[in-house]
């Protein structure tokens, strides 16, 4: 059994900071598979510190005289990747004016970290397998098998079970590196962690940067705890960074602490699946598909607001004169056969809205009657283009110049056929720069 003096010693030897109960079981997890040399993956979010964890596993196994080299197999471009891993001849390719050696053959009695294994190709998998389980491989382009003694760590930030399903990564390979699974938890997982860390940052940045550390209050100290970091580790350093460098006041409370953590998580792109409900509803579709489907909801709405509209003429509680003028805004409810002959006449949204907060107190009296509003009447909504693509404001400012003319620029019988207050009729003749 390891004890927590030695975890304690591993953790200042490889400058890991932190005593969650996660972290001390995944190094504990890797000190117990040091002296073999079984296959380990490592898994844990981008971030996290994973590649501590394979220097952990080498240089506290009998091969720390050995090579270790780390790989990011998602950095190399797949042409180049098994050239990369296992050399190649002279010849083998366009380019390859020489021969090489590949890491499996450099790192030989060594340790060897893949990271982001979940990005090599289907075709260097295939490759990888054959390494793992005799110890051989082929350079490109040659025939001559060769062995190597190398140990592989591998790290991956994506669910390899989930590729496995979806055929893009070989279960045989997924099974043969899994022989000691270790996980590295989240920043978020690892509570008063953040704070220590932090600190450690600050305090390398004010050496750096010739400044006084900076310090927490407690309230900054729960809220940098509460806060998600999808970044780990990497985010709070640039954190950290951020205020040593920016901040005049070396105590940061809460609020300013909050000047610097992104107010907004939603950002990062989602995937979503249609065929489900409630919160899994999304889980499968493109950012394309929720973005048609945003569109479609929104002329739900707007269907759903002319259906309002249409069942308040109805009612009688709108000017019906303006509304038959222009029918047209409400084509697409079903029940059209009551303005069939009014079809072609423009819309006018933003004046039928204004005439909504209008009710006749005398139901008898004849039209047009003059109609009162307060000033903060609604006069705009979302804008629509009907078949001739013109703009509401446009047929609104057309609407104006004819009742203009018809009534020889007298703003107050101009207003009262528009069905609209005087006022308003002067505001948007000041808006729309009608000269009269």
């Amino acid at each position: 059994m390891i004890s927590n003096s030695e975890i304690l010693n591993v953790k200042q030897r490889f400058g890991i900071i932190g005593n969650s109960p996660l972290l001390n079981h995944a190094i504990q997890v890797a000190m117990q598979a040091s002296p073999t040399d079984m296959t380990v993956l490592i898994t844990g979010e981008s971030g996290s510190g994973k590649e501590s964890f394979s220097k952990i596993i080498h240089f506290l196994s009998k091969r720390k005289h050995g090579k270790f080299i780390a790989i990011n197999c998602g950095a190399i471009p797949e042409g180049t990747i098994d050239s990369e891993l296992f050399g190649h001849e002279k010849g083998s390719f366009t380019g390859a004016h020489e021969a090489r050696k590949g890491y499996f053959e450099v790192t030989d009695g060594g340790s060897i970290f893949l990271d982001e294994i979940g990005e090599m190709p289907l075709g260097t998998q295939a490759r990888l397998l054959r390494v793992l389980e005799n110890g051989e491989f082929i350079k490109v382009g040659s025939s001559k098998v060769l062995k190597t003694d190398v140990r592989v760590i591998a790290a991956t930030n994506v669910n390899l079970l989930k590729a496995v399903e979806k055929g893009k990564f070989r279960e045989d390979l997924y099974y043969r590196l899994n022989t000691v699974p270790i996980f590295v938890p989240p920043l978020r997982q690892r509570g008063e962690d953040m704070v220590l860390l932090f600190r450690k940052f600050t305090t390398d940045f004010s050496e750096k940067y010739k400044v006084k550390p900076i310090s927490l209050t407690e309230e900054a100290k729960n809220l940098l705890m509460k806060f998600p970091f999808p970044g780990n580790i990497r985010q709070l350093k640039n954190l950290a960074e951020q205020i040593s460098l920016l901040e005049m006041e070396r105590e940061v409370d809460a609020n300013t602490l909050s000047r610097y953590l992104p107010s907004d998580q939603s950002t990062l792109p989602v995937t979503f699946t249609g065929n489900k409900k409630g919160k899994d509803a999304y889980s499968d579709f493109t950012e394309r598909e929720i973005l048609y489907k945003v569109l479609f909801d929104m002329k739900k709405d707007m269907t759903e607001l002319k259906k309002l509209l249409l069942e308040t003429y109805q009612s009688g509680g709108l000017n019906q004169n303006i509304l038959k003028k222009h029918q047209n805004l409400f084509e697409d409810v079903d029940n059209a056969s009551n303005y069939e002959e009014v079809r072609d006449t423009p819309s006018n949204l933003p004046l039928i809205l204004e005439t909504m907060t209008d009710k006749k107190e005398n139901p008898e009296e004849p039209e047009p009657k003059k109609h009162h509003y307060e000033e903060d009447a609604i006069e705009d909504i979302v804008h629509e283009e009907d078949d001739n693509s013109l703009s509401l404001e446009k047929k609104e400012k057309e609407l104006i110049l004819k009742a203009l003319k018809k009534h020889h620029n007298k703003r107050k019988y101009a207003a009262m056929d528009l069905g609209i207050s005087e006022r308003t009729l002067y505001r948007k003749i000041k808006q729309y720069d009608i000269q009269e």
